[in-house]
């Protein structure tokens, strides 16, 4: 072999080199983030299916084609992970950063670091107990409230079906404890319950808004009280979980069943739950944030100013609602 065809082949190989293959993936990113706006996301997790479609919501928003470079991170239910992604985001110097904060304390310290760094943070779905100067606004549901309608319509509900008078025996799931959803939901209907002296709830206990959780929680719940009105979901995941064991205990749920459930969240799955009868009512949290919260980062990129806190519109469902129609155009609205 000449020294010529040898040296050819050497270069050939160095062309092809891992360090020149990491450039060159560094330089594709670094181009497709040119003259745009780059996010980083911290998500929860995928623990349910109004995560999920929270998820795709954002995915379906912040693309190349609407100006935006999306860095996603999944926490997978930990903190800890969370943390981590705040702070790579910031080391990559991102123009803006999402943070769906799993629980609402242990954020002080690196959203600190995030304002040192001049990042506007965007807090979304669940809040952060911090100082109001540590993030640029919040967007999402207005859980208390959402706890207060479920307590109203179970007053009238019950109104309606002769049983207000009756004594009525309540468990409740709660959500991850310390999460957002959990501390306005449980309060909210709380305060409702406090109204009704023959409303008595035997026990609360969080279910992690899993519905593998849900199932092992509600089977203690029927293994402790052989009388169970009314369950109280805080998501529908776990209501999901709740029916699989009511059924496997040999009893009945929903509107003619042995024990009454109110759901939250209400995305397609559970519609359908609705509509064949294992849930009396849903309470919904929307899940498509995803366009409220591009518009806002367009907004302040823009350097127009926002609300501190944005509320999204909701609604809630039961039995009197033509819910086949809803469904589909729910259908709609995630397909598109």
């Amino acid at each position: 072999m000449t020294l010529s065809l040898i040296l050819a082949i050497g270069c050939g190989k160095q062309g092809n080199s891992p360090a020149s293959s990491v450039k060159s993936a560094a330089e594709a990113e670094t181009s497709a983030r040119q003259s745009k706006i780059v996010v980083g996301f911290s998500q929860v997790g995928s623990e349910s299916d109004w995560r999920r479609a929270n998820t795709a919501s954002y995915k379906k928003v912040f693309t190349d084609e609407n100006g935006f470079y999306l860095i996603y991170e999944d926490a997978q239910q930990k903190q800890e992970n969370q943390l981590k992604a705040v702070r790579n985001f910031i080391l990559q110097g991102v123009d803006y950063i999402i943070l769906d904060p799993i629980v609402e304390t242990g954020w002080e310290e690196v959203l600190k670091e995030a304002k040192k760094a001049n990042i506007p943070v965007i807090l979304v779905d669940r809040k952060a107990d911090v100082a109001p100067d540590l993030y640029t606004c919040w967007i999402g549901s207005d859980f208390y409230k959402e706890g207060v309608n479920a307590g109203k319509w179970l007053e009238n509900y019950l109104v309606k079906i002769g049983k207000d008078k009756e004594n009525l025996n309540i468990v409740s799931l709660q959500g991850t404890l310390g999460s957002t959803a959990q501390i306005g939901r449980t309060a909210g209907f709380d305060d409702i319950l406090k109204e009704h002296k023959n409303w008595h709830m035997l026990e609360r206990q969080t279910a992690d808004f899993t519905q593998a959780k849900g199932k092992e929680v509600m089977s203690e719940f029927l293994q402790k009280y052989p009388e169970i009105d009314i369950l109280i979901s805080e998501n529908d995941n776990m209501s999901f979980g709740a029916v699989e064991a009511i059924k496997a205990k040999g009893m009945t749920c929903g509107p003619n069943g042995d024990v009454m459930i109110i759901s939250y969240d209400g995305d397609i799955a559970a519609l359908n739950k609705l509509l064949y009868g294992d849930f009396n009512a849903i309470f919904e949290c929307n899940s498509q944030l995803g366009p409220v919260v591009a518009e806002v980062i367009k907004k302040l990129n823009a350097g127009a100013s926002v609300d501190k806190t944005i509320y999204v519109e909701e609604t809630y469902f039961d039995d009197t609602m033509e819910l086949s129609k809803i469904i589909q155009e729910r259908k709609k609205i995630l397909s598109n």
